[in-house]
C-alpha cells in the first residue's frame, strides 16, 4: 500500500520531499500563505492554490486512513477478518469502496434476509446458491417448522432466496461493477410533474442525458427541481443489462437449479442493489457538481476581490432606492466619510432636479472625482441623473458597482461598530463608495456566500463552501498586504496567524499607543505570540517605520539577506535591483546572501517597489461619463464591457446598460473551451458584439470571439 506522501506526490506530479515538507509545515501550524511566500524553498514554489489542494487532499486520506482502521477493528472483534480482506481494505481507493467491503459485517435492522436466519434457512441458502444439483425441494422439507413460520416448502425456499439476495447485495464487487455499468452506459432522466406548468424548470420537463456527459449546472439544477417537487428524476440503464450484471456474478448456467439463484439474483437487483447503488451515484454526481460550483465560485471571487482599486480621489457612494430614496455617502481618499445624505431622483422631474442640485453642491463642496453608483433597485434612474449631473463636472466619472452583502453588512454589529452615529441605509452607500476605492478591504466585512459571483452558491455544503471561500479571501488579503496601522480588523483577521482576538488586540494597541512604528512592535499586542508573529509579519505593512524593509513583502527573517544584497549590489535606482540580479548571476548571489534562489528573487522584486500593490498592475476598472439602455443596443454594435461573473454555461459582462449580457461558452473564443474561465476571469475588460436583444425579457446575447473576429 502507497504511503499518503507517495499518493499526494503521484497525484500532484511533485517530488516526495517537497510533499513531505509541506505535510510537516502543515502539522506544525503553519498557514498556506505563509508557505507558499516564505517556504519556497521547501516546496519547489508550489503556488497558493496547489497547497490548498494538497491540505485537502491530505485531510481525505488520512480521514480515509482513519475510517480502514476502524473498519478492521469492528470486523477483527468480529472474528471475521481475513488477510486477504485485511489488504483489500488497505487498498481500498475510496470510502465508498471501503463501505462496499464493510457493508457484509455492519450491524444491520431487521430484513427479510436476517428475518430467514432466524428462522434457520442459511444452510438451504447455501445449498441453492451451490447449484450443484441437488434436490432443492426435497431438502427444503427438512427446514420446515411451524413455530418458526416456515410453514411449506415454498416458504423455506423463499426465505432462503431472500438470503441470497441479501448476499449478493452485499457483495462489494456486485456493487463497484455495477457503479462503473451506470457510470458507462447509464443516463439521468427528469420528468416533469406537471407538463403543463411554466417554471424556470422547463429544460428539464423530458430531460435523458448519459451519466458521462451530465454538466454540473444541469446536476444542481435538477436536484433543486425535485426539491421544489417539480421534477421527478431517475437514473436508467439500456434493456436488461443491470439484472443481467447481477445474474453473470451468481449463476452456473448449467445447473438447473440455476432458475431460484436467477430469480433471486434479479430480485436483489431490483429491490435492493439498484435502488441502493442509484442513491450512491446520485450522491456522488451531487458531490462532484457541488465541488465544481465551489470551485467555480472561488474562481471568480477570487479576481473580484483582486480588482484594481480606484485610490487617492474623494468618492461619492450612491445606494439606489424608491421610496427611501437615494442614499449618499462621500468618503476622502482614505475612506473617511465626510459627508452624507438622502435625495428622491424617482418621484417626480421636481425631486430629480433638486437632488442633481444637492449632488452638484457635494462635488463642489469635495472636489469629488468618481461616483460609485450599486446596481440594486433604481439603479437604471439613479443612473441617468448621475450622467445629467456629470455635464456639469466634465473631470468626474462614475461606475456601477455590485452592491450584493451590502445590505447585509450595513446591518451587521461590524457596521454598527464601525459607524455607530449612521443609519444603516447610509452604512450601505459608505460600503458602495469604498468598494470603488478598495474592494478587498471592503468585501472582506462580507460573507463571501452574499458577493454573488457563482452558481447554486445556496444548495451546496454551506461548510465546504465557507472553507473554499475563506480560503480565497485570506489568499487574496495576504497576496496585496495589509497595512497595520490603518487596516480595520475585518481586514486584519484574514492575516495569515492572525485570528478574530488577535486583529482585536491590534486595532486596541494602535488606538492606545499610536501608530505602530516598527514590525517588532507587533510582538508587543497581547495574545500574539512568537509564532503568530512569524505567520503574520511578511504580511504587515508598517508606511511609517525607519527600516524600508517594514513596508515591504521582505519577512524579517529575511532582513540580514536583505541587506546583504544592497551591499552586494549597491545602486542608486532600486527599480534595476531585479535587472542587476540577474545579470550577477541569482545562484551566486544567494550563495553569497545565505537564502534559497526564490527567497532572494522575491526579496529583489520587493526592495525595488517597497510597498507595491500587485492589484496596481491590473487592467483598470471601467469609469463612464455616459449611459445606454437597452433600446439604444442594436445587433452588430461592438461595446467595451467589465466581466461580472464567470459560470459553466457562459460569461455574464457589464456593457454599461442595467441588464448584463450574457456570452455563451460557444461565443467565448474561436477555440473549444470546457469551461469559460480557461479565457476569460471576472473583472476582465472584454470587447463584445451585440447579438440579440429581448428587452421583454430583459435578455442581452453577445459574442466575443465575434468581436476578436472583427478586429483581426
Amino acid at each position: 500500500m502507497q504511503s499518503i506522501v507517495e499518493i499526494l506526490a503521484r497525484e500532484l506530479g511533485q517530488k516526495q520531499q517537497y510533499i513531505e515538507n509541506v505535510v510537516n509545515l502543515i502539522d506544525e501550524g503553519n498557514t498556506i500563505p505563509f508557505i507558499a511566500r516564505y517556504r519556497k524553498e521547501m516546496h519547489g514554489a508550489m503556488d497558493d492554490t496547489t497547497l490548498r489542494n494538497l491540505e485537502t487532499r491530505l485531510t481525505y486520506l488520512r480521514n480515509l486512513q482513519q475510517r480502514r482502521d476502524e473498519v478492521k477493528k469492528s470486523i477483527e472483534n468480529q472474528g471475521k477478518l481475513t488477510e486477504e480482506l485485511s489488504a483489500a481494505i488497505d487498498n481500498a481507493a475510496t470510502m465508498t469502496e471501503v463501505e462496499d467491503l464493510y457493508r457484509p459485517y455492519k450491524q444491520k435492522r431487521r430484513t427479510r434476509g436476517s428475518i430467514a436466519r432466524e428462522k434457520g434457512l442459511y444452510p438451504l441458502a447455501q445449498a441453492i446458491f451451490a447449484q450443484d444439483g441437488q434436490d432443492i425441494e426435497a431438502l427444503a422439507k427438512t427446514f420446515l417448522d411451524e413455530e418458526k413460520g416456515v410453514a411449506s416448502v415454498e416458504d423455506a425456499i423463499a426465505g432462503a432466496c431472500d438470503i441470497i439476495a441479501e448476499n449478493l447485495s452485499d457483495d462489494a464487487e456486485i456493487r463497484k461493477n455495477l457503479r462503473g455499468l451506470i457510470a458507462r452506459r447509464g443516463s439521468l432522466v427528469s420528468k416533469a410533474d406537471d407538463p403543463e406548468a411554466d417554471t424556470v424548470y422547463k429544460l428539464y420537463y423530458d430531460f435523458n442525458q448519459s451519466i458521462a456527459r451530465l454538466l454540473d449546472h444541469q446536476i444542481l439544477a435538477i436536484n433543486r427541481g425535485e426539491k421544489e417537487g417539480i421534477l421527478k428524476v431517475s437514473i436508467t440503464l439500456p434493456g436488461n443489462e443491470g439484472p443481467a450484471l447481477v445474474c453473470r456474478a451468481a449463476l452456473k448456467p448449467t445447473m438447473q437449479v440455476s432458475q431460484l439463484v436467477k430469480a433471486a439474483a434479479e430480485d436483489a437487483f431490483d429491490r435492493l442493489i439498484f435502488p441502493s447503488v442509484q442513491r450512491e451515484i446520485r450522491n456522488e454526481l451531487t458531490d462532484r457538481a457541488s465541488q465544481g460550483a465551489i470551485a467555480n465560485f472561488a474562481l471568480n471571487l477570487k479576481p473580484l476581490l483582486m480588482q484594481p482599486p480606484v485610490k487617492g480621489f474623494v468618492t461619492m457612494g450612491l445606494d439606489p432606492g424608491y421610496r427611501n430614496g437615494c442614499k449618499v455617502a462621500v468618503i476622502d481618499p482614505t475612506g473617511k466619510v465626510l459627508d452624507t445624505a438622502v435625495v428622491y431622483p424617482t418621484f417626480s422631474e421636481r425631486k430629480k432636479q433638486e437632488a442633481i442640485s444637492t449632488l452638484s453642491q457635494l462635488m463642489r463642496k469635495h472636489e469629488v472625482k468618481h461616483i460609485a453608483i450599486g446596481n440594486g433597485t433604481a439603479s437604471r434612474e439613479t443612473e441617468a441623473m448621475t450622467v445629467e449631473l456629470l455635464r456639469s463636472f466634465p473631470e468626474a466619472s462614475y461606475m456601477i458597482v455590485n452592491e450584493a452583502g451590502a445590505s447585509v453588512y450595513s446591518a451587521s454589529p461590524l457596521a454598527a461598530e464601525e459607524f455607530p452615529e449612521y443609519d444603516v441605509n447610509l452604512r450601505s452607500a459608505v460600503s458602495i463608495a469604498r468598494r470603488l476605492q478598495d474592494p478587498l478591504a471592503e468585501l472582506v466585512k462580507i460573507d463571501p456566500k452574499a458577493i454573488g459571483v457563482g452558481q447554486y452558491q445556496h444548495d451546496c455544503p454551506q461548510k465546504e463552501l465557507d472553507e473554499a471561500l475563506g480560503a480565497v479571501v485570506e489568499d487574496c488579503v495576504n497576496a496585496v498586504g495589509v497595512d497595520a496601522n490603518t487596516a480595520s480588523r475585518s481586514l486584519l483577521q484574514q492575516v495569515s496567524g492572525l485570528t478574530a482576538a488577535t486583529a482585536k488586540n491590534i486595532v486596541a494597541y494602535r488606538e492606545e499607543n499610536g501608530p505602530f512604528t516598527s514590525r517588532s512592535q507587533l510582538k508587543k499586542v497581547p495574545k500574539l505570540g512568537p509564532k503568530a508573529f512569524e505567520q503574520c509579519a511578511g504580511f504587515l505593512r508598517i508606511p511609517e517605520s525607519k527600516e524600508v524593509l517594514d513596508n515591504t513583502g521582505v519577512h524579517p527573517e529575511s532582513y540580514p539577506a536583505a541587506k546583504a544584497l544592497l551591499k552586494l549590489l549597491p545602486s542608486d535606482d532600486r527599480t534595476q535591483l531585479p535587472k542587476l540580479l540577474e545579470n550577477y548571476g541569482l545562484k551566486k548571489a544567494a550563495e553569497n546572501c545565505g537564502v534559497g534562489e526564490p527567497t532572494l528573487a522575491d526579496i529583489a522584486k520587493e526592495l525595488a517597489k517597497p510597498g507595491r500593490d500587485p492589484r496596481d498592475e491590473l487592467p483598470k476598472p471601467i469609469l463612464r461619463k455616459d449611459v445606454l439602455e437597452m433600446k439604444d443596443l442594436k445587433p452588430g454594435m461592438v461595446l467595451t464591457g467589465t466581466v461580472r461573473n464567470v459560470i459553466d454555461f457562459g460569461v455574464f459582462v457589464d456593457i454599461g446598460v442595467h441588464q448584463d449580457g450574457l456570452v455563451h461558452i460557444s461565443e467565448v473564443c474561436n477555440r473549444r473551451l470546457k469551461h469559460p474561465s480557461e479565457a476569460v476571469q471576472v473583472g476582465d475588460v472584454v470587447d463584445v458584439v451585440v447579438l440579440s436583444v429581448d428587452e421583454k425579457r430583459h435578455r442581452i446575447s453577445l459574442s466575443m470571439k465575434q468581436a476578436k473576429n472583427q478586429q483581426k
